[in-house]
Order: structure tokens, then sequence, then C-alpha cells
């Protein structure tokens, strides 16, 4: 679901959405936690926002890790 926009390797299809290659892991599973309980808004928000809904904390927290080790 995520390489539609961010790319497999974590590098984005369009400069509308975010590189998450290399990103800091403990930020993207933030950002993810925060789409899920509806804490952002604006932008790609709601669309994340059901990306994210299905997701559990491992589920996070392991597209975090994978991501944050992917080279940017």
């Amino acid at each position: 679901m995520c390489v539609a926009c961010h790319g497999a390797s974590g590098k984005a299809s369009a400069p509308l959405y975010p590189n998450l290659a290399g990103q800091n892991e403990a930020y993207l599973e933030h950002a993810l936690q925060a789409y899920k309980k509806g804490e952002r808004s604006g932008g790609q928000a709601e669309i994340m926002k059901a990306y994210v809904s299905g997701l559990s904390d491992e589920d996070i927290a392991n597209l975090a890790a994978y991501y944050a080790g992917q080279k940017p």
C-alpha cells in the first residue's frame, strides 16, 4: 500500500509525497500512529488515515523500521 506513493524503497513517486527512505524510525512510527488516531489533518491525511486504520502497532513499527533502514 505504501509503495504506490512512497515507492518500494521509500523514494516517492511524485513530489507531492515525502520520501521515507532513511527517515528517523521513531518519527515515522509516531507519524503513522498519529494518522491512525486521527491526530493529523490536512494534505494527504485522509488518505493516510484510511491506509493505516487497519494496521496493528506491530505493523506500524515494522514499516517504520523498514523505511528507516532504506538508503535515502
